[in-house]
């Protein structure tokens, strides 16, 4: 079962760096069209995991459990506060302090750094959501 969570997390995180370059667009969830924050990252599990998300970031900060920065991983959700307002923005980890996310308008689907200042500054936290829907790593029988 953990080898599953291993390819289910290298097939999300794959998938996110397939929408390199898709234009940023406020309420967008299509790479035809563009993607917010949100939307970018619900389709990126609809397709790497078949589950849905919920539509906004807040709402995706209630999923799975919470981690802590030290124990991030591959796959877990960031959240930053970019509005003045907690979970007002959200990424996917990709490990070694990277995360992939459609920043703003005029922005396109990215990897950044979360030492960067502006990051920093303005992280909230994270959620690993696993693959299967659970708030908890799967055990090995």
């Amino acid at each position: 079962m953990f080898e599953r969570y291993t390819d289910s997390i290298r097939n999300l995180v794959d998938r996110s760096l397939n929408f390199l370059g898709v234009p940023y667009r406020f309420g967008g969830t299509s790479p035809l069209t563009g993607f917010d924050c949100s939307g970018f990252v619900g389709k990126v599990f609809a397709d790497a995991l078949g589950f849905g998300m919920p539509r906004t970031a807040a709402e995706m900060s209630q999923m799975g459990e919470q981690v802590k920065f030290a124990e991030l991983k591959p796959g877990d959700l960031v959240f930053f506060n970019t509005m003045r307002r907690a979970f007002s923005h959200v990424g996917i980890y990709l490990g070694n302090y990277q995360f992939v996310h459609a920043p703003s308008t005029g922005g396109v689907v990215r990897v950044e750094d979360m030492r960067l200042d502006y990051w920093a500054a303005r992280y909230d936290g994270a959620r690993r959501v696993l693959p299967n829907g659970q708030s908890r790593q799967p055990q090995s029988n």
